[in-house]
């Protein structure tokens, strides 16, 4: 289990500045994250050192992750947005 200085600052850098990737990402941060396991939360903290147009690909489903062990996390983000009816933000 992470800290509460590390998960703030993990929710801070879930906001990437790209209005398509903060819908993804803080949402998914704010319900999901506490009930991942240690191995998904180190997965997404490792997803969120990526540069915001790799994210991007992968999490609009354009490409897949280059990383193929951060593919599952990758996609229950994008499981999740698809759950949460965010038709405006839904990876195609």
């Amino acid at each position: 289990m992470i800290d509460e200085t590390t998960r703030k600052r993990l929710r801070w850098h879930s906001r990437r500045g790209m209005w398509e990737l903060d819908m993804l990402l803080v949402p998914f941060f704010d319900h999901c994250f506490d009930s991942l396991s240690a191995a998904d939360q180190h997965d997404y903290w490792q997803l969120l050192q990526g540069e915001d147009q790799e994210l991007f690909m992968w999490l609009m489903r354009r490409e897949p992750c280059a990383n193929p062990a951060l593919q599952p996390i990758v996609d229950r983000i994008t499981d999740f947005a698809r759950d949460q009816h965010t038709s405006n933000v839904r990876p195609v």
